[in-house]
């Protein structure tokens, strides 16, 4: 799966071209730009992917030495993210879980949510995020036994097209014994996937 370019890769958003483009495209929909509800919404607009699209997650490389025997794994879990689906330009929410055995480091734990936000401000697939963040953060913690699971709510799905509000996509990377140790991989699962109703 090819990745995105990294958030130093991308040129930033061109917010005078943005309002410019929204503009235009609000004549396009029939709309009156000049009208008291519409007359700020073209900066508005543009502010808002400037912050999306801009945004830097802040610092990835913090973890810490890591002494000793220790078994079990690091799960966190409840991690909202919010990204916008390429295909349609429309937002997805997602349920994220990450997990990581630690080896000889330890990461910090808003590095992960930090790895995370690296790749969701973007234009972006829910399966490419999944699969990147795992990769990313086996780099980090300099150990394969990492898992990301992501259950997401897509607007494309639930405005549009079939319209069904309460479909959640699952999608799930997982890298070393995460995998291929059964009973790792099932204790993982068990902490981290959302109860469905």
């Amino acid at each position: 799966m090819a990745s995105m370019p990294t958030h130093a890769q991308r040129r930033p958003v061109d917010r005078p071209r943005v309002e410019v483009l929204t503009r235009e495209l609000l004549i396009a929909l029939g709309e009156d730009p000049d009208r008291d509800g519409l007359k700020d919404t073209p900066r508005r607009f543009a502010a808002w992917w400037g912050e999306f699209l801009d945004h830097a997650p802040g610092r990835l490389d913090t973890s810490f030495a890591h002494e000793g025997q220790y078994d079990g794994f690091v799960l966190l879990t409840g991690i909202g993210a919010w990204s916008v689906c390429e295909h349609h330009l429309l937002p997805f929410r997602l349920d994220v879980s990450i997990a990581y055995v630690p080896g000889t480091t330890v990461l910090g734990l808003s590095k992960l949510v930090r790895h995370l936000e690296a790749h969701t401000h973007a234009l972006q697939l829910q399966e490419r995020i999944t699969h990147d963040v795992a990769h990313d953060l086996a780099k980090a913690a300099g150990s394969d036994d990492v898992a990301v699971f992501t259950t997401g709510e897509h607007l494309c799905m639930s405005m549009r097209g079939v319209k069904t509000p309460a479909v959640r996509t699952t999608t799930m990377c997982r890298l070393g014994r995460t995998e291929s140790d059964p009973d790792l991989a099932a204790r993982i699962e068990r902490l981290a996937l959302p109860v469905q109703a």
